[in-house]
């Protein structure tokens, strides 16, 4: 039998017996049996001493003094003095206490152990081009699944076709189901809300994301917690102050039965009991937030964290590329530099290639099948495009380097990759991409400077103006370029040595600083194994704002366990006090005792229910609202480059083709953005106002909007007067002007929203 189960089953045993007992030598009593009665509750003081005193063995045997040793010194001097009634109500104590601590924690450690209990065990792996079932420690990377409806992905891998439909809710703790198209990366861990669907598994089960949160849920557990540590050294102090006060009382009045009543009332549950609970409690609460803490040590020193150290790619900005722009070289077309580009791209695993590919895929560009494609790491992708040999990736010798010098010098100001790209070994153009600070990471370090962080550092190997964009952006107080694995590991070690230190990493070049660290966390959903396995605490959720969430849980368990403990031992002192006094005879007193454990259980279990921290509330219809705007806003960034593509080439092309290019600017920002802006005034807004406290915390948005609308006017009348003739020179600068004021106004309006507003939704994000 699985020895927790048995110990739960001998709890319960225990309880009835004691329970049992004391209400049948209740009912002798009151049916005039005085000496049976007082004969049933020696005896159930006799069974409760035979499993305290055993716990008292234990824990010496532990190394440990052994705090119940108070609870049978109380049911021995109970039976000494024949003070019955008082030894079968600390019998029901004891066993009341152990039911109510077992409970305590089996529902704590609940969400942490519906994690691996519902982990896969199997897997149908196509064989002959039929889907058999085998078992998932079989299955291997490349090997072609089949997920059925309703069933868990079992292993890491892309979508081999169509798309899938997925819950990630035991994960991330997100409710809303997300869609992945073809091609797109899996975890395992996630059950098919959809139709079935065929994936090709990546790595094995064991390597997988799903399998590294199961290892830590196992190694989650409660008793190494510092404040519990504190409270097992309070309670040993207890003892022998206890054993005095029971003494002193004895010796003062002359009477044993004192003595046995200090000791019924200072049996230290609370103490015992309250710590424990909450720790687990906290654990259990960060679980459904979507972050696995690898036991209530990590918990605690997360919630004393002063100082937060961060790596920059893939934690603070987003990981996955886009592209900012896309400029042609003299004498070649914009369009068909990405077409190329996307061509050749479509064959290469490389982040950058699939930000390419993704680029000209919102832009309705249909790249043609490319032949002979070869791919030369560090350096680029080369193949043959509708006649043209096209090479993608870095720069070659350059014949136009005047034209090259002022794309390197745009890109250095954007802090912007570049992409070069060559037809028939001429420059036809640069892609330009960038790695977007993840919209939540700004109100999340806010967040945490609230909590108690009071130093923000970024980490990051990345060139340091592309760094510094990013710092500035985000307020750190310092930020480090150019570092090394090694660099990154003495940095830590330098503000460990002045503070608790968080930090948050998710490559594998981030697994030793993540070691070096107090707590380290790691950005589990795409994360590496390596970092996941040097964390202390993994967030399964690709969003950053789930590490202030886990942060507020961490400060509210250790306050709920001190708070808890401390009022515990409080009001036992005073019992103990009154029974010296002779106010609290022993029976009342265990009674008395019952209740102070019973108060200091049920506000440990405080932890559990849910609390908003220092995030705003966001109620269910409010939610819903920020998520629709979202998708809103992913369909809309991509024709924002539009404007600025048409901004930098006007005037290049006279007459209908600028005209043309300019009216379908117009008619995208009247068609689709300005009803969006209008529809984000009316519904968006009015909600936000309630959530934040006011109308005045979108007035800035709402100015905004008005200059959007003035700026769309404008373009409108420049249209007008150009009518059929085209548009008149003297018409060029402030047509400019226009298109860069707004393409300039909307990028920042967009990530003002998206950081202000859309990172307060707890629910999944659509991947791009």
């Amino acid at each position: 039998m699985n020895p927790g189960r048995a110990a739960h089953r001998a709890t319960a045993v225990l309880l009835a017996v004691t329970v049992a007992g004391l209400v049948c030598g209740g009912a002798l009593y009151l049916a005039g049996e005085v000496t049976a009665a007082g004969a049933v509750w020696a005896a159930v003081t006799v069974v409760a001493l035979a499993p305290a005193a055993w716990w008292v063995v234990s824990a010496l045997r532990g190394g440990r003094v052994g705090v119940d040793a108070i609870a049978v010194l109380a049911l021995g001097g109970a039976l000494a003095v024949r003070e019955y009634l008082a030894g079968a109500l600390i019998g029901v104590m004891l066993a009341t206490g152990r039911a109510l601590e077992e409970h305590a924690l089996r529902r704590a450690r609940r969400d942490l152990t519906a994690l691996y209990e519902r982990a896969p065990r199997s897997a149908r792996r196509y064989e002959d081009g039929e889907p058999r079932l085998v078992p998932v420690d079989v299955v291997r990377p490349g090997d072609l699944l089949m997920v059925p409806a309703g069933e868990t992905v079992p292993a890491d891998g892309v979508v081999a076709a169509g798309s899938a439909l997925l819950d990630e809710s035991a994960l991330t703790g997100e409710s809303l189901p997300v869609e992945y198209g073809a091609g797109r990366p899996v975890r395992s861990g996630a059950v098919n809300a959809g139709a079935a669907f065929d994936l090709r598994a990546t790595r094995t089960a064991a390597d997988s994301a799903y399998a590294g949160v199961v290892r830590l849920a196992r190694e989650t557990e409660a008793a190494s917690a510092p404040v519990v540590r504190l409270a097992d050294r309070f309670a040993a102090w207890f003892l022998p102050v206890t054993l005095l006060a029971a003494g002193t009382a004895w010796w003062l009045s002359g009477d044993p039965v004192r003595a046995v009543a200090v000791l019924v009332v200072a049996t230290p549950c609370p103490l015992l009991l309250a710590a424990p609970a909450a720790i687990a409690s906290g654990l259990s609460r960060t679980a459904r937030h979507g972050v696995v803490v690898k036991g209530g040590g990590a918990l605690e020193r997360l919630g004393q964290a002063r100082t937060l150290v961060l790596d920059k790619t893939g934690t603070l900005t987003s990981g996955r590329p886009h592209v900012s722009g896309v400029v042609a070289a003299p004498g070649a077309d914009p369009g068909d530099v990405l077409c190329w580009a996307a061509a050749v791209d479509r064959m290469s695993s490389h982040v950058l290639a699939e930000a390419i590919v993704r680029a000209a895929r919102e832009r309705g560009i249909s790249p043609p099948q490319p032949s002979g494609v070869v791919e030369r790491p560090g350096t680029g992708t080369e193949g043959l495009v509708e006649g043209h040999r096209v090479e993608v990736g870095k720069a070659t010798a350059p014949s136009h380097p005047e034209w090259e010098r002022v794309q390197r010098a745009r890109a250095a100001l954007d802090g912007a990759m570049t992409v070069w790209v060559t037809a028939d070994g001429d420059p036809a153009g640069v892609i330009l991409l960038r790695d977007t600070v993840r919209p939540d990471a700004a109100r999340t370090l806010r967040r945490m400077r609230d909590a108690g962080i009071e130093r923000v550092v970024m980490l990051t190997g990345d060139r340091p103006e592309v760094a510094e964009s990013v710092g500035v952006v985000l307020g750190v107080d310092r930020v480090l370029a150019g570092q090394t694995p090694a660099d990154k590991v003495a940095a830590v070690r330098r503000e460990t040595g002045r503070a608790v230190t968080v930090m948050v990493g998710d490559g594998v070049n981030d697994a030793p600083a993540l070691a070096a660290a107090d707590v380290g966390v790691a950005m589990g959903a795409r994360g590496s194994a390596a970092s996941t396995q040097a964390a202390d605490v993994v967030l399964t959720a690709d969003r950053l704002d789930r590490l202030a969430d886990a942060m507020d849980v961490a400060r509210r368990s250790r306050r709920i366990a001190v708070q808890s403990a401390a009022a515990g031992m409080a009001m036992s002192l005073l019992a103990m006090a009154a029974a010296a006094a002779g106010m609290l005879p022993p029976a009342a007193g265990a009674l008395l005792q019952e209740a102070i454990d019973i108060a200091v259980i049920v506000n440990a279990l405080r932890a559990l229910r849910p609390a908003h921290g220092t995030r705003p509330a966001v109620d269910a219809a409010t939610e819903s609202l920020l998520h629709r705007f979202e998708l809103d806003h992913s369909s809309l960034r991509p024709p924002l480059e539009l404007i600025r593509r048409t901004a930098d080439e006007l005037g290049e092309r006279p007459g209908p083709e600028d005209l043309g290019r300019l009216r379908e600017v117009h008619r995208f920002l009247t068609g689709r953005l300005l009803p969006h802006e209008r529809a984000e005034e009316h519904a968006l807004y009015p909600a936000m106002g309630q959530v934040l406290g006011g109308p005045e915390v979108t007035m800035t948005m709402s100015r905004a909007h008005a200059e959007i609308e003035r700026l769309v006017r404008r373009l409108g009348r420049h249209l007008d007067l150009a009518g059929d003739a085209g548009l008149r020179p003297e018409q060029l600068d402030d047509l400019r002007s226009c298109l860069y004021g707004l393409h300039a106004v909307l990028l920042l309006h967009f990530d003002q929203e998206e950081e202000a507003y859309f990172s307060l939704a707890l629910g999944a994000r659509s991947p791009a």
